[in-house]
């Protein structure tokens, strides 16, 4: 006899396939769009971790609920208490406003469920994931034979091209390791921690990373220069330089054609960290800050940050597509059935990831929605509100700039009065970022800058304008008035 419990259930899951059933969620989504839109309301929670542990200290649910309940609860103590990112106040961390087509398409991705990992898993998907690769490979000029795949992001990015570079530096490393003395990676002081995280992942170690200062938030080439010569007196090896297009620190571009002539001399393998400034190649005015971007071997790059795509959607791109099949030597005859001779579809063996989701279709869904050219556009938007922000932040003396934008990120500071000294400041700094978030008002970051504690933006919503900006610097000010009148640790309120 079938259980009555099981046949309710599969009615259910029929019902929950409805227009109707998908409307209950969509509904959510396109009122938070529609909410956000005006700027009123908060940004973010003022409740804190413990608040939201209390509200679902709550035993697993056995028996299931209406969908109807369900979504009310999404909408009410999910969505009401999250970070809104479409908020025009929200200026914080490099994850963006996601585009709108975007959004609507990641429905459908989850729907089919395809793994792009082997082909005959996703026949269709796997086929427009190298296609939609080929363009960028284009777009960055890495030539005819160039390839790459979708990731996670600009970590596994990063991982992955240097897990090849690790290959052109140990071809036996598979088999043997990486030996007694491993080859060394040299990057910028502000060169992100996936750098340090894929040497320590590696095996290579932290000491095998060696870092070079900057000068003006960019990597010091002439430093890069002798570091490289004291390196090769050495008889170390170096199996990569790793160069930054557009730095979390301050959205800051390395001389990339510079550190290329300086990798090209020695043979070096150069790879380019544009998780978050690549971006700028579809941008009409903004091209020149990736200039020598198609001498890199390899490029990480995010369409999550600067093309305002749903997390997750990163990319890895090598000029030798072949080269990740180094990088990743496992066999894998019940998944992958290439033919001698022929270019194999399967993603897999390019890949860190076997379970592999179609992230690939909200690109491509964004890029037929929108056009390259649009997004070019966008990427101008953000840089331009950026660079409006400065130039307020320059008239007014309450606050002081700490670079010129390159991009999208700006680093600053609100100027205390003179009776504080740098520790009391810096204290300062931190508790002004946490007093305005707390007040929702707005939503920023901080950031340790050359010692210093800075507070920092970071503009990935189309929605905010310079009067925006304005309203910020304004409630900076006026939260920051309330915490300067005290002149000890002690008495500066939380």
């Amino acid at each position: 006899m079938p259980d009555p419990r099981l046949s309710a259930l599969l009615d259910e899951l029929e019902d929950d396939m409805s227009p109707e059933a998908a409307a209950t969620f969509a509904a959510i989504a396109a009122d938070y769009l529609r909410e956000t839109r005006t700027g009123e309301g908060p940004v973010s929670t003022p409740l804190s971790a413990a608040d939201i542990v209390a509200r679902f200290d709550e035993p697993m649910p056995r028996t299931g609920h209406p969908l109807g309940e369900v979504a009310e609860r999404v909408r009410k103590e999910i969505v009401a208490d999250s970070n809104r990112l479409y908020h025009p106040m929200y200026v914080g961390h490099q994850v963006s406003a996601p585009l709108p087509a975007a959004v609507w398409s990641e429905v459908v991705t989850s729907a089919l469920n395809n793994s792009v990992a082997v082909w005959e898993m996703s026949p269709t998907l796997t086929v427009l994931e190298t296609q939609v690769v080929r363009w960028f490979a284009d777009l960055a000029g890495l030539g005819p034979v160039a390839g790459g795949t979708i990731t996670s992001g600009g970590t596994e990015a990063t991982f992955t091209a240097l897990l090849a570079a690790r290959s052109a530096a140990i071809p036996d490393v598979w088999t043997n390791g990486v030996g007694a003395e491993p080859p060394v990676i040299v990057c910028g002081e502000h060169t992100h921690y996936a750098v340090a995280r894929a040497a320590g992942a590696m095996g290579l170690g932290l000491r095998s990373v060696i870092q070079v200062p900057s000068l003006d938030k960019r990597m010091d080439v002439s430093a890069l220069a002798r570091a490289l010569e004291e390196l090769e007196g050495s008889g170390r090896r170096v199996m990569a330089v790793v160069a930054t297009a557009g730095s979390t620190a301050t959205g800051s571009f390395d001389d990339l054609p510079t550190i290329a002539d300086l990798c090209d001399a020695r043979d070096i393998w150069l790879h380019v960290d544009g998780a978050h400034g690549a971006s700028a190649l579809l941008s009409p005015t903004r091209q020149g800050l990736v200039r020598g971007l198609d001498r890199a071997r390899s490029l990480a790059w995010d369409p999550h940050k600067m093309l305002l795509l749903p997390l997750a959607a990163g990319m890895v791109l090598v000029r030798d597509e072949r080269v990740l099949g180094t990088a990743f030597a496992q066999q894998a005859p019940y998944l992958f059935h290439a033919t001698s001779g022929e270019r194999s579809w399967d993603m897999g063996p390019r890949t860190f990831q076997c379970s592999r989701r179609a992230d690939v279709l909200k690109l491509w869904v964004a890029l037929q929605r929108y056009g390259a050219d649009g997004l070019g556009l966008l990427f101008d938007r953000l840089c331009d509100t950026t660079l409006a922000l400065y130039e307020a932040i320059n008239a007014r003396p309450d606050f002081e700039a700490m670079h010129a934008p390159d991009c999208n990120i700006l680093c600053f500071r609100y100027l205390p009065t003179p009776e504080l000294d740098s520790a009391r400041q810096d204290e300062l700094m931190k508790r002004l970022r946490e007093r305005y978030n707390r007040s929702g008002a707005g939503w920023i970051t901080t950031t340790v800058l050359e010692g210093r504690q800075v507070l920092r933006v970071t503009i990935m919503n189309p929605r905010t304008s310079n009067e925006h900006l304005q309203s910020l610097l304004d409630g900076l000010a006026a939260e920051g008035r309330v915490l300067a009148a005290s002149h000890s640790h002690q008495d500066i309120p939380a």
